[in-house]
């Protein structure tokens, strides 16, 4: 299917032939067949993207900093190759889509195929969404008009925050697609609306709509045009919809404004706000967030957990329906809205001069009888007769900025992406052959003897038992299960198939984490290790049990299986205390205490609370009167030891090694990577850290 992409680094808009994405539970599969592009955000996207590094830099400050930190802990080169990776991913474009159902997953019980649908998918040929962000479209109100449904919400949104009353005279400043249906919307309410734009045609739509208008750009001085329209009282409200980065927009709401008044942002303006003229009229301001409550919430948008009714009368899809039902009852009038409707593969027309376009709404429409695969082919290359073929399942961060680079040069047949898009942009990069949408591809391909899973956590373990039986060799990216129940199975497919299964506990393979094996021996010795994880906000699918597991299940198992490297030995026995008074199975900040079979201890301390200038990994062994310290895997010190005092290099965690090794084994039909015990052990070792965490006592393996 085509799709349109637009390009961080160069600003570059595409339009993109990727796999067709599959319906999902939850969630609906849309044909399009119209969808409006949103001039004012997509010509922000298209205008950074065109900016050159230090133009991208002075518009987002907080991530200079963020890079700056990240160079201080991790080293330059691995910084800038993070921050190219970042910008190399190409975004999805738009945001208002209409078509027509093709596909119900399950748990959707009120869509049926063939309804015609508006919703917040892309400008794709085929989109999926979740049920909560899709609405039915009534049959009095044309495509063209549904289009508006998504955008329109928006501006109510901010209506509904402004809280207008029946007579209030309120502002709209930028008279926009957004501005002006906003303006629209408050008319309904029975407001006397006062409009200001610098787009002469923008304000002839808007006088149309009987709402009061000036042009700044001729003179006019929008706080006393306000001051005289109100008898010096000032505006009830202000609502601003216009995109700029001074912070004249702000001042000038503020001093329009009576006293007790209320002002909202929609749109996207410089707060540097004056204490002063806020204090002296108590005025109120608030920020406006899309398209109203339910955004930005998994619960609400992934999972589909609606809010009561009774409770919260407008979330996001509610408000799309208002849109739809005024529309529908000729109340709200969009069809003067429409500049242009231009058919997808002429979508140039509107992208090549957006930064210029006088258009209030541009319209794409999509062909009827377009060819939808789940699979394309980006690189013909012939696999037969060769030994270690690959298929990848996941294109998130890992597979992206760690996994293919450490894999440069490899033959990879294919690799699949829920969306299609994100494995696009790394089959493209990296020379894969096929880009799918149906990992099934992979399974039932008789040429592809190793399937690499790099999915969300709550995958791997199915994923795993699914690419057993179907005879494959499986590398998981850690962890290779979130609950006991799911390594049971794995086992039992890994016994059952005689398949290899390895996990991605890469810094084994480190050459400081060998050079350390081979200076301690055998001996017993007590092992700290600290992570100075970072801050991941709580909404974050990783705190998640049923999804992530939680950061400790996620990502501390990492040092469990690096001490039973160093120390040669298994878990017989773990202890977990973390902070605060009843501490959540999800916590990131905690310390794990392990017994091991020969006597060794290991302490780990996974802390999310410490600074991200700091060091990120931190071990130290202490045996026989000697310790080694290990600094982030670019320095390792030793005292005690003969002939060894020093080992530095550039920052090396053992990906590279890792999957060299992994190939090989595959290969040649050499041994697993990891012995599959020492794997099960690290998996139980790391679930019972959970249940102790939960019992308040050791718990025995």
């Amino acid at each position: 299917m085509k799709q349109l992409i637009q390009s961080f680094k160069t600003g570059q808009t595409i339009l993109e032939e990727i796999p067709a994405p599959q319906v999902k539970s939850g969630a609906v599969l849309i044909r399009t067949r119209r969808s409006l592009v949103s001039l004012g955000t997509e010509r922000m996207l298209v205008e950074f993207g065109k900016a050159n590094l230090i133009e991208k830099a002075r518009q987002q400050p907080e991530k200079v900093k963020m890079v700056l930190d990240k160079i201080k802990s991790d080293g330059l080169m691995p910084t800038l190759e993070a921050v190219f990776s970042k910008l190399e991913q190409p975004l999805p474009l738009g945001y208002c889509n209409v078509g027509e159902v093709i596909g119900v997953g399950a748990g959707v019980t009120d869509l049926q195929l063939g309804d015609r649908v508006a919703s917040n998918g892309p400008h794709a040929e085929v989109v999926c969404v979740p049920r909560n962000l899709v609405v039915k479209i009534p049959d009095e109100v044309t495509d063209d008009e549904a289009v508006f449904t998504v955008i329109g919400a928006i501006g109510l949104q901010g209506v509904r925050l402004l809280n207008p009353t029946l007579g209030e005279t309120v502002v709209v400043v930028g008279l926009g697609l957004i501005g002006l249906l906003t303006a629209e919307l408050l008319r309904l309410n029975g407001c006397r609306v006062v409009g200001f734009d610098f787009d002469e045609n923008k304000l002839e739509i808007a006088r149309q709509k009987g709402i009061l208008v000036a042009n700044p750009g001729q003179g006019t001085d929008p706080v006393k045009f306000v001051e005289d329209l109100t008898g010096g009282i000032g505006a009830d409200g202000v609502v601003i919809t216009a995109s700029t980065k001074t912070d004249e927009i702000i001042s000038q709401a503020a001093r329009m404004s009576r006293k007790r008044g209320r002002i909202v942002l929609v749109g996207v303006v410089g707060l540097d706000l004056s204490r002063s003229e806020f204090y002296e009229k108590e005025l109120s301001f608030q920020v406006s967030c899309s398209y109203g409550p339910g955004r930005y919430d998994d619960n609400y948008e992934q999972k589909g957990f609606d809010y009561p009714l009774p409770f919260v009368r407008w979330t996001e899809n509610r408000n799309f329906q208002t849109i739809l039902q005024l529309i529908a009852s000729k109340l709200l009038h969009v069809q003067p809205l429409i500049t242009e409707v231009v058919p997808l593969e002429n979508y140039q027309q509107i992208y090549g001069n957006i930064g210029n376009s006088r258009a209030v709404a541009s319209i794409l429409a999509y062909p009827e009888n377009a060819v939808h695969q789940h699979t394309v082919r980006y690189k013909e290359v012939s696999f037969a007769q060769t030994k270690g073929v690959i298929g990848i399942i996941g294109a998130g961060n890992f597979t992206k900025m760690t996994m293919l680079p450490a894999m440069k040069g490899t033959a990879i047949k294919y690799i699949a992406s829920a969306n299609g898009l994100s494995g696009t942009a790394l089959a493209q990069k990296h020379g894969i052959a096929l880009s799918t949408t149906d990992y099934h591809a992979i399974l039932n391909d008789s040429e592809v003897d190793l399937v690499l899973i790099t999915t969300r956590h709550n995958q791997h373990a199915r994923l795993t038992v699914e690419a057993l039986k179907a005879g494959k060799h499986v590398f998981v990216e850690k962890p290779l299960a979130i609950y006991e129940d799911e390594l049971k199975e794995v086992i039992a497919a890994v016994v059952e198939n005689k398949r290899s299964v390895t996990v991605g506990f890469n810094r084994r393979f480190s050459p400081h984490a060998k050079k350390m094996k081979a200076l301690l021996g055998a001996a017993p010795m007590n092992v700290v290790a600290t992570m100075n994880a970072g801050f991941i906000a709580a909404n974050s699918w990783v705190h998640d049990r049923a999804v992530g597991g939680g950061r400790i299940l996620g990502e501390a198992c990492h040092f469990i299986d690096l001490i039973t490297f160093l120390t040669g030995s298994r878990v017989t026995a773990v202890c977990m205390n973390a902070m605060g008074q009843n501490p959540s199975e999800t916590t990131d900040s905690g310390t794990i205490l392990l017994r091991y079979e020969n006597g060794s201890t290991g302490v780990i301390n996974y802390f999310s609370n410490g600074h991200k200038a700091y060091s990120k990994e931190r071990v130290e062994v202490y045996s026989q009167e000697r310790i080694l310290i290990l600094d982030n895997f670019r320095t390792l010190t030793g005292h005690g030891f003969k002939g060894f005092s020093k080992m530095n290099i550039q920052q090396d965690k053992g990906h590279k090694a890792q999957f060299q090794q992994l190939l090989e084994n595959i290969r040649a039909d050499g041994p697993p990577l990891i012995a599959f015990d020492e794997i099960v052990n690290t998996t139980q070792a790391t679930l019972a850290a959970i249940e102790s965490l939960k019992q308040g006592n050791w718990v025995q393996l």
